[in-house]
């Protein structure tokens, strides 16, 4: 098998994890100790073939945790000064964003429903210790290097009942290879991979996961303009990269934007208002796409209607060398279709109903669309597949999709429901399978200091819980203020990228919840139970974040 660059994250969003303790023989500084390791395993050459099992959850309508949209990291105890909360909590100033959720002063306190006030997500708590021991490292390597994804999508293409999408990108358990240069997948199935930086912290690879997303736009995004060419069906590379851009350019409100070379004459448009049409490395925002799609206006901070994202959660994936990077066995695939396109009155409405709605304590309810998902009623349809025990794939429960609704509805950090795409890399060199190495630590716009610095300074470790040893150990001093220069001399794959024995811990920490069939329960791999998080809140006596502790950002970074 030939090794896959590592990625992280994603939207959308989590099945990641936190950790307590990896086990004793931690080889993060021991060098020796990681190559004895590595040379007591034996790795495949090829990727291992999987199988199908189980294709929907068998579910009894009862429903466990009936605020389930509420993730595991919202119980943090923040003892008055640490703020995990700003990743997903965020107030914009009045027009600046589509987003007017204005949920920030949910860093400040903990504004449960009286059902949220107790935390459900047993697993946090649970000692997974004697099962992880029982799990061999040679166990864990064979087991990631297991393709589970070809298999649930052939599954889905033979069976005579399945009415969802089939979310279909021919060898992408082989990640980067799936892809050319560019991000556009090789087996002609328009989606495109592109590179960004993980969402702190969850979707860091030192805490439990690695991920990829993809996007594909609709046919007439990808068709050169009926008046530039005699076969109006003919799919346009030059014009599917330049509309890709130009909603690059449309969802981070950018005036301009590079792209991979495309050459106008092929749509029929002056993307960079030079006065002429020829080959271009640069477009200004237009106000309409161009192609067959030349029709559809670009909306600031606003995807296109029938746009959709391909999401895979996968396992830290660890070659025979050391590389951390992407697993070929899936925890996760999510898919995402945007069905419906709001205005901003609407929008400003439809928030304004989520935060009456919260402020009422009405619990949480989302149409149930079978195979095709749950619907958001923000105009996206999200569905999703988790591991059956067997490790095969199968859809999500009700209650399974829950777990992902709240990030991509009504939460106030998000672009238009949102998470990756608003933080790729920007321009041309951002078109292509995430890689982090090399990437720089880059701010959030408006400021100067690293995302991650900032985050590693305001939260007090390496991950929302503050229980990740090794980041702990690696990044701060004894006094827990963080090695700043240290910081601000490494790239993201050096900062977020777990040691190989950590990496293998805490894969099968997971594995012992897809044993267990218990993600209701919570899906953070966790060894030890978490200690900095609540059983139970009482808002009445827990502390409030004061207000020099809180934090108003962008999700968008400042390449």
């Amino acid at each position: 098998m030939k090794y896959i660059n590592l990625l992280a994250l994603l939207v959308l969003m989590s099945a990641c994890s936190s950790d307590s303790n990896t086990s004793k023989n931690n080889t993060q500084n021991d060098p020796d100790a990681e190559t004895e390791l590595l040379a007591s395993l034996n790795f495949p050459t090829e990727i291992n073939e999987g199988t199908s099992g189980q294709l929907r959850a068998t579910e009894d309508g009862i429903t466990y945790n009936k605020e389930a949209i509420v993730p595991p990291q919202c119980y943090t105890k923040h003892e008055a000064k640490h703020n995990p909360c700003m990743a997903c909590h965020q107030t914009h100033p009045f027009g600046s964003s589509t987003n007017y959720m204005a949920d920030g002063v949910l860093q400040a306190e903990y504004a449960f429903s009286d059902v949220g006030v107790t935390n459900h997500w047993k697993n946090l708590f649970e000692d997974k210790t004697e099962k992880v021991g029982q799990i061999s490292d040679q166990e864990v390597i064979d087991y990631i290097n297991t393709d589970n994804y070809t298999p649930l999508i052939e599954q889905l293409e033979a069976s005579s009942d399945w009415e969802g999408p089939i979310p279909k990108l021919v060898n992408l358990q082989q990640g980067a290879d799936a892809f050319d240069d560019e991000g556009i997948a090789k087996d002609g199935s328009y989606w495109v991979a592109f590179n960004y930086k993980p969402q702190p912290s969850t979707f860091w690879p030192t805490n439990g996961s690695t991920d990829d997303v993809m996007v594909r736009l609709p046919e007439e995004f990808r068709a050169a303009a009926e008046s530039c060419t005699n076969d109006t069906s003919a799919y346009s590379r030059d014009t599917y990269l330049a509309n890709l851009a130009i909603m690059e350019a449309a969802i981070k409100n950018l005036d301009s934007v590079s792209l991979p070379q495309v050459d106008e004459r092929v749509f029929c448009t002056d993307l960079n208002n030079d006065g002429h049409l020829g080959v271009i490395y640069e477009i200004d925002r237009p106000a309409f796409y161009v192609g067959q799609a030349s029709d559809v206006a670009v909306v600031p901070m606003l995807y296109p209607e029938g746009v959709q994202f391909l999401h895979t959660v996968r396992y830290v994936g660890v070659s025979a060398d050391g590389d951390i990077g992407v697993s070929p066995r899936m925890k996760e695939v999510r898919y995402m279709r945007k069905f419906k396109l709001f205005d901003e009155p609407d929008l400003i409405s439809m928030y304004g109903n989520e935060r009456q709605e919260k402020i009422d304590e009405i619990l949480p309810k989302y149409i149930n669309r079978g195979d095709h998902g749950l619907d958001n009623s923000f105009g996206w349809m999200i569905l999703g597949f988790i591991e059956n025990a067997d490790g095969s794939m199968r859809r999500q429960s009700y209650e399974e999709h829950n777990f992902c609704m709240g990030c991509h509805t009504s939460i106030g950090s998000t672009i238009d429901q949102t998470f990756a795409f608003p933080r790729k890399v920007t321009g041309s060199e951002g078109w292509g399978y995430i890689n982090l190495k090399g990437m720089k630590d880059a701010p959030v716009m408006g400021d100067t200091e690293g995302e991650i610095l900032d985050y590693l300074k305001r939260v007090g470790g390496g991950d929302e819980f503050r229980e990740n040893g090794e980041m702990l150990e690696k990044w701060f001093n004894e006094d827990g203020t963080v090695k700043e220069e240290e910081v601000v001399a490494a790239d993201v794959y050096e900062l977020l990228t777990p040691s190989v024995r950590r990496a293998l811990d805490l894969n099968k920490a997971y594995m012992t919840i897809v044993a267990d069939q218990d993600f209701i329960h919570g899906r953070d791999a966790n060894i030890t139970p978490v200690t900095n998080v609540y059983k139970e809140v009482d808002p009445d006596t827990a502390p409030t974040l004061p207000a020099d502790k809180q934090r108003m950002k962008d999700i968008r970074l400042q390449w």
